[in-house]
């Protein structure tokens, strides 16, 4: 398994484990968590909102029962959206963060993001209550999801720890930070920057993008693999690679994020053990800069 440095704070293995879904599958729990370990995944990715709160506490039964392994993982979560509100007072998030302890049967939680931006956030509130966290150590290290630069820059007014993770969407059809990047000073669709640099920034200022739906198209569209007519290319230069270097497509999807200098972290939220796999292979396949470039343009991407 391949490791990053993550925030320049710790070393990560290069997957994560999303644990969005793993509520839906409580009775193979212990097993989907075990084959990660396995498989080298020492980070575990969860919110407070996931779930309602019972994918933590799956998770806090299986770190209740194996309690040798807390010190050799990392747990992460999320806290800031509620019913119809994103909230980042210094209540909610402390309050956020205790009901995760709670659930997680745990002293500390790793890295705690704030889940989604919140326009009525005050950023002295926010360096309060991660102050708090991090005296008491129920927190050792903090980061956002969903962020651009200059709401990052907003909260570093404030904030006095490192915010070393920022959260965003990315795959191959959903490579919007990446495509900007390569269109600069064009005027085209594809030079639109949506993100404010969030690519490049976070390199400068050694944050880790962890890429959520990583094999997704759009918002919790479904998947662009498989016999999907809308990425006919795109399956097919990954089922090509897939042959060439004795893998499935999804490896070849995975290894593509994974291939980006930026190391960038990919959730996999897959509780398929076997996808699972599949998906790990990838974080040891090394494309080359041909055959990255030739899957971005499998998706429909044109080059300047």
């Amino acid at each position: 398994m391949k490791r990053i440095r993550v925030g320049n704070s710790f070393e990560a293995s290069a997957v994560v484990m999303g644990c969005m879904r793993i509520d839906g599958a409580k009775e193979n729990a212990d097993k989907i968590i075990n084959t990660a370990l396995e498989l080298g995944i020492d980070y575990f990715d969860h919110a407070d909102i996931y779930g309602g709160g019972e994918c933590e506490e799956i998770f806090g039964d299986f770190l209740s029962s194996n309690n040798s392994i807390r010190d050799k993982i990392t747990v992460q979560t999320k806290c800031s959206i509620r019913n119809g509100f994103f909230d980042y007072s210094k209540e909610h998030i402390i309050n956020s963060v205790n009901n995760s302890l709670r659930r997680l049967k745990t002293d500390y939680i790793d890295v705690l993001l704030l889940h989604r931006p919140d326009t009525l956030m005050e950023p002295e509130e926010v360096a309060e209550a991660f102050s708090e966290l991090e005296s008491a150590g129920k927190v050792k290290h903090f980061g956002v999801s969903n962020h651009n630069p200059m709401q990052i820059e907003l909260l570093k007014t404030a904030v006095k720890q490192p915010l070393i993770i920022n959260q965003l969407q990315l795959s191959i059809p959903e490579s919007g930070m990446i495509t900007s990047g390569l269109n600069v000073n064009m005027k085209n669709d594809e030079s639109f920057m949506h993100d404010g640099s969030v690519l490049e920034y976070s390199r400068i200022k050694n944050i880790t993008i962890q890429a959520w739906s990583p094999f997704q198209q759009g918002f919790f569209k479904g998947t662009f693999l498989g016999d999907n007519e809308k990425f006919p290319e795109l399956n097919k230069k990954l089922e090509e690679l897939a042959e060439k270097y004795g893998a499935e497509p999804i490896s070849i999807a995975s290894a593509w994020i994974l291939r980006h200098p930026a190391n960038i972290q990919l959730i996999s939220g897959s509780m398929n053990t076997e996808r699972i796999k599949s998906i790990c292979k990838g974080a040891d396949i090394l494309l080359s800069r041909e055959e990255w470039y030739a899957i971005y343009r499998a998706a429909g991407f044109r080059l300047p």
